[in-house]
């Protein structure tokens, strides 16, 4: 949403803002007329005969000169689709149940790496290479992965059905005065070393921690860090400008000394190419530096479209041992364009306390070509569903008409589920992960109320249950039971992640009536992350979800939440998550 915004960098003040009047380039001033933004994100078109995506992923980004002598991995997708996404190509198969193998190599400059079958419709099929001869450098590789389609119907046609992807391969020196941040490419995770600087083994992080001011808080304030780590969070995105330069690195040491992960913020710079160079080179070797962050919402502002690939570029020539993150805050508008640029794509629907299809602020409509309510094409709550009505709002009373302009928790979920299946329409979805921003922010602008601690809650886990692998809200300071509430959150995350982190789980999503749930199986044991939408009690029969008849252990609670052998029931904009095992 527009904002005028400043910061100080060498003495030189760098505006971003509203010069324009455009946001998400729509126009959403009265006095402006209706056009088109234009830039939504394709179709892909619809195939009636089936086609083979394959495509190929270094189990690991990046691998470095210690990891020679342990294996490697590559990665095999083989999803058999009828949309022509990027990469797609026919294949024909043999009448009845789907059959056959793909006949895979995986090659280096000419030489085989490994070569083995897998089987059609695989998700991150794991083939195991060695990188014994591959000397270390800065630069990736350039993996070649080939398959030939096998079937043992003896009317399979000639000539053989080949396809062929390739992958970057990075295999870097080892690092002499940095950290490293490694991508498990296998479920999305970042590895890491202790923050402390202090060595241990990498261990995935599930990052969450808030956009976190610096003027005024963090920089007058350090034993804010201590409190933040005690509170369970491990990532503080400072937010800049960093004025005072002696009490930004005080901050970062003490970040360091308890063990909180950095996430380093350029928002207002990212189009410098000299500001970068000389942030990067300066920052990249702390020990807690876990990523960078260029784009703070590019796409609404109308950046140039290959600005966050220019930074991306120049940061890895430069560093190469850390993940790039930037947030887009516009539904549908040159995704593609400013995604490419990035590691990690976030997103903040903020639909709590503003009226998202008619602006508190501009006294206009919003529409998907015209307007800017804070939550861009967001959808109203369905009329008459005055469960999903916090008893805050000022809108209505029992009657919600159509069109309502009431916020709807599923515009966070569908938000990342969009993002995820954009991602695997390019062919970036092992390469990209989805992060999640809930709104910790309100009355003011476009908002006029603070979420509640539980509604806090509602908003991270609608972003996990589709696939968000971090959770960074907007901002701290905030009210003291928005702290408490993400705190509980971020304390029992710990005993979650093994589930959503294991390769071999299976996830799945139900929506039972306002209840959105999701379950992580691994082997007999399923984690189960729910949350109710609605601000009236609701109840899940475990059979709705395949578990009727397990133990359920209650693993974290916020809000009201009883279970039973036959049900589980949440209060008003209740959550929990339970880990269900068979008796």
């Amino acid at each position: 949403m527009p904002r005028l915004t400043f910061a100080v960098l060498g003495g030189i003040q760098l505006l971003a803002g509203v010069s324009a009047q455009t946001w998400c380039n729509k126009h959403y001033m009265a006095s402006q007329p209706v056009v088109p933004p234009g830039g939504n994100f394709p179709i892909a078109a619809v195939s009636k005969d089936p086609l083979l995506a394959f495509r190929c992923a270094a189990a690991i980004k990046p691998y470095l000169e210690e990891d020679v002598g342990t294996p490697a991995g590559v990665l095999i997708d083989s999803p058999v689709v009828y949309s022509e996404i990027v990469g797609a190509q026919p294949i024909s198969l043999p009448a009845g149940p789907l059959s056959g193998k793909l006949d895979v190599t995986v090659s280096l400059n000419g030489k085989t790496l490994v070569n083995a079958l897998v089987p059609l419709n695989a998700s991150a099929y794991e083939l195991s290479f060695s990188l014994d001869g591959i000397t270390p450098q800065m630069t990736p590789y350039n993996l070649s992965c080939k398959a030939t389609y096998l079937t043992s119907d003896s009317l399979s046609p000639s000539p053989p059905q080949t396809y062929s992807a390739s992958a970057a391969l990075s295999v870097l020196p080892n690092p002499t005065n940095s950290s490293v941040t490694k991508m498990d490419l296998r479920t999305g995770a970042l590895l890491a070393k202790p923050a402390t600087g202090l060595g241990g083994n990498y261990e995935s992080i599930f990052p969450i921690g808030f956009y976190t001011s610096f003027d005024g808080y963090l920089s007058t304030n350090l034993s804010a860090v201590d409190t933040l780590k005690q509170q369970g969070f491990n990532i503080i995105h400072i937010v800049p400008s960093f004025d005072n330069m002696t009490a930004f690195e005080m901050v970062l040491d003490r970040m360091q000394e308890v063990g909180m992960y950095l996430m380093y913020d350029m928002r207002f710079t990212y189009m410098n190419n000299t500001s970068v160079m000389e942030q990067v080179n300066s920052i990249k070797y702390r020990p807690n530096l876990l990523l960078w962050y260029t784009g703070d919402e590019p796409d609404g502002t109308s950046d140039p479209l290959n600005a966050t690939s220019i930074a991306y570029d120049l940061i890895y020539s430069l560093d190469g041992y850390h993940p790039v993150s930037l947030v887009l805050n516009c539904q549908d508008y040159e995704w593609a364009s400013y995604t490419a640029g990035t590691d990690i794509v976030m997103q903040d629907v903020y639909m709590i306390g503003n009226n998202v299809t008619w602006s508190n602020e501009w006294n206009t409509t919003c529409t998907p070509d015209y307007g800017d309510c804070g939550c861009d094409n967001c959808f109203s709550i369905p009329a008459g569903n005055s469960a999903a009505v916090s008893p805050n709002s000022t809108y209505y009373g029992r009657t919600v008409p159509a069109n309502s302009g009431i916020g709807s928790y599923f515009d966070i979920s569908d938000r990342v589920s969009s993002f995820k299946n954009r991602l695997e329409v390019m062919g970036w979805e092992r390469t990209k992960a989805v992060w999640t921003v809930p709104q910790a922010f309100g009355s003011a602008e476009y908002w006029m109320r603070t979420p509640t601690g539980e509604e806090w809650v509602v908003q991270t886990i609608m972003g996990i249950n589709q696939g968000a692998l971090g959770v960074v809200p907007w901002v701290d300071p905030n009210p003291e039971y928005i702290k408490t509430a993400a705190s509980a959150f971020a304390l029992s995350l710990p005993k979650l992640t093994p589930y959503i982190f294991n390769a071999a789980s299976m996830r799945n999503n139900y929506i039972v009536g306002g209840v959105d749930i999701a379950t992580w199986a691994t082997g007999i044991q399923t984690l189960v992350l729910t949350t109710n939408t609605n601000y009236v009690t609701s109840e899940v029969a475990w059979k709705d979800i395949g578990l009727l008849g397990a133990n359920v252990e209650v693993m974290y609670t916020s809000g009201s939440v009883n279970t039973t052998s036959d049900n589980f029931v949440l209060g008003s904009v209740a959550s929990a998550a339970f880990v269900a095992r068979p008796k």
